[in-house]
């Protein structure tokens, strides 16, 4: 047995169960930051660019529909695959 594998199970369950939120935690940061920067990267590459320095009100309407759709998706995706785990877990 490896070190962390005999620290995690000196843990009491209430610590074990505060170190897997944390972990749950810190990776859905990581993926929000990862959402972000591809929401941010895909939105202005189709939206930006063509009215020079500026952002002109066609890109920010652009920009904000791209936003609003991704999230809207994430939003989809995420319910379905929670009603999906739901009903396997129901069986």
């Amino acid at each position: 047995m490896d070190g962390m594998a005999q620290q995690i199970k000196s843990l009491t369950p209430q610590q074990r169960q505060q170190v897997l939120m944390q972990a749950q935690n810190e990776a859905n940061m990581k993926i929000r930051g990862e959402l972000l920067n591809k929401i941010v990267a895909d939105c202005y590459d189709k939206c930006a660019g063509t009215s020079g320095d500026k952002l002109d009100s066609r890109e920010l309407s652009c920009l904000a529909a791209c936003h609003d759709r991704y999230l809207e998706t994430r939003a989809t995706v995420q319910s379905a695959l929670q009603m999906r785990q739901d009903a396997s877990g129901s069986m």
